[in-house]
């Protein structure tokens, strides 16, 4: 069954940083793009950040380039999301999925048909 697993969030304080983890079991994680997604109170799930299944191209969202770094280690079946610089307005409910690959091998923020959502883990910025 497949199971993606999210972990790290918390409180931090404007400016500070977190890393998030996703840990994944039941598919062959390394055929996958995965993708990180946010939901934040009274707003849609969005797209954060993905990553392709070698690791080779990454994309981000405009609001959080130069902020934040995804990275994984198939070997550990592990997505990262290293978020720096935090602001409130990221305060939401961060979410891993497998995603899609485009025709020109990178990876797009659609999550993947088989995908279900975990529990995710909570994220807040606040002073």
């Amino acid at each position: 069954q497949l199971q993606l697993v999210e972990s790290g969030g918390g409180l931090v304080q404007p400016g500070g940083s977190l890393r998030l983890s996703c840990a994944a079991s039941g598919f062959t994680f390394d055929y996958y793009a995965i993708g990180w997604f946010r939901q934040a109170p009274g707003k849609e799930r969005e797209g954060v950040s993905c990553i392709t299944s070698s690791g080779g191209s990454t994309n981000y969202t405009d609001s959080v380039k130069g902020r934040f770094t995804i990275s994984r280690d198939n070997a550990k079946n592990t997505v990262y999301l290293q978020m720096n610089s935090l602001k409130p307005e990221d305060t939401a409910v961060y979410y891993c999925a497998p995603v899609l690959t485009t025709v020109q091998s990178m990876c797009d923020m659609t999550p993947h048909p088989f995908a279900s959502w975990g529990q995710g883990t909570q994220v807040t910025v606040s002073s």
